[in-house]
């Protein structure tokens, strides 16, 4: 079979593509949480401090910035699912690569290389799911994002459970690693969808799409400020318990999947909330949820009733906002590979700056200030939120053209 003939057959099969892309998802999932839970070990493993250690996330994340961009010119211009699975091949031979590397700088570059390639595959579930569903992918989008929040759940459960049995880390990096094996060869057997990059109007005239740049400059500001409320708290939680005394190695592990818990419940149910609410709506609540969440925490810190809770309502507020985001902006906008990867750039710089942010902080003043810096984090993205719904407007049915 062509590969024009896959493209043109992919319409028959959207939900045998929709699933491919939960399934690569479950694995950008446990990928995505595995540095928080294992980042003390890392530490012990390349002889490094906690302002040291942080660079890793800055690696990582610069990489999933260069995977954004690379990924939203290259699923505009040829199909998508061989672009998707060279991503999960590369993801699983650093996945293999991490526990084996002493040097800190051999292991930056790996999770360098990591991001790279989690942006190129984060970019392409995101693109091609809207391009399959359209105007309906509302739910779709939601569970895309549910099945992320359920890798990232078991992914400190896989980790806990290594340490347990293993006294390592190495074993739960390359259970991971075995699990994107299938799901690379499953998504690259079928056909890619038709790209929303142009469109074609009544008369048969093929339009460019032109970019409302200010708008998406805003969507990218929301982005990168909601990154830094998740990796906030999903990439030093663990540090945070154990530093304040709240937890022990295996249940300061537990901690994180108790956000990321909350995180897959909140996208499971959010589902049939997509369905019945305004975007809009789903973010305000969103917002002021995860401001009484981190609040419960930063009044309480030696409370580990309050971080338990605490961490919880975070990850049960946060969840929904990125597949939100992504479907307002839908309505208002048509989400090429292009402006796909403008707003995971977005995202990739939140996770640059504020990771490393806190942890420099942390080196500084102590664990102490990680939940109230998340505090601030959250603070800055109700401000932001309130300018991107005012600058927004009415949603739209029709993509803008440019002749």
């Amino acid at each position: 079979m062509t590969e024009d003939a896959r493209v043109a057959g992919s319409s028959l099969r959207p939900l045998a593509s929709t699933y491919a892309y939960y399934g690569s998802f479950i694995g950008l999932g446990l990928i995505a949480a595995s540095l928080g839970p294992t980042l003390p070990a890392l530490a012990a493993q390349t002889h490094a401090g906690v302002s040291e250690i942080s660079l890793l996330f800055t690696a990582r994340s610069t990489g999933y910035l260069m995977g954004s961009l690379l990924g939203g010119r290259l699923y505009d211009r040829i199909p998508g699912h061989p672009v998707m699975a060279i991503a999960m091949l590369i993801m699983a031979a650093c996945m293999v690569a991490v526990p084996l590397t002493a040097l800190l700088w051999v292991l930056a570059f790996a999770l360098l290389v990591l991001g790279l390639a989690e942006g190129s595959l984060d970019v392409g579930g995101n693109a091609l799911l809207v391009w399959v569903h359209r105007s309906r992918v509302g739910p779709y989008m939601n569970a895309l994002h549910f099945f992320f929040g359920l890798g990232a759940f078991f992914s400190p459960i896989v980790f806990a459970q290594a340490i347990l049995h293993t006294d390592g880390i190495a074993w739960g990096y390359w259970l991971l690693a075995i699990f994107l094996l299938p799901m690379a060869v499953w998504i690259l057997q079928l056909p890619s969808p038709r790209h929303a990059a142009a469109h074609v109007n009544a008369g048969g005239e093929r339009h460019a799409v032109r970019v409302n740049w200010r708008l998406t400059a805003l969507v990218m500001l929301f982005m990168c400020t909601y990154v830094g409320v998740e990796t906030g708290v999903g990439g030093w939680i663990t540090t945070y318990a154990l530093a304040m005394g709240l937890a022990d190695v295996t249940s300061a592990a537990y901690l994180a999947s108790v956000f990321w818990g909350a995180f897959t419940i909140a996208r499971l149910f959010s589902i049939p909330i997509a369905a019945r609410f305004r975007p809009r709506v789903i973010l305000a609540t969103d917002i002021l949820g995860c401001l009484a969440s981190v609040g419960l925490i930063v009044l309480w810190p030696q409370s580990e009733w309050a971080l338990w809770t605490g961490v919880f309502g975070i990850g049960l507020f946060v969840a929904s906002i990125f597949p939100t985001v992504i479907t307002w902006s839908e309505r208002r906008m048509t989400m090429s590979g292009q402006v796909t990867s403008m707003f995971l750039v977005g995202s990739s710089i939140g996770g640059i700056f504020f990771p490393w942010f806190i942890g420099q902080l942390i080196g500084k003043y102590g664990a102490w200030v990680t939940m109230p810096a998340v505090f601030i984090i959250v603070v800055a993205l109700g401000i932001v939120f309130v300018a991107l719904m005012a600058y927004g407007g009415p949603p739209h049915s029709e993509p803008e053209t440019s002749t």
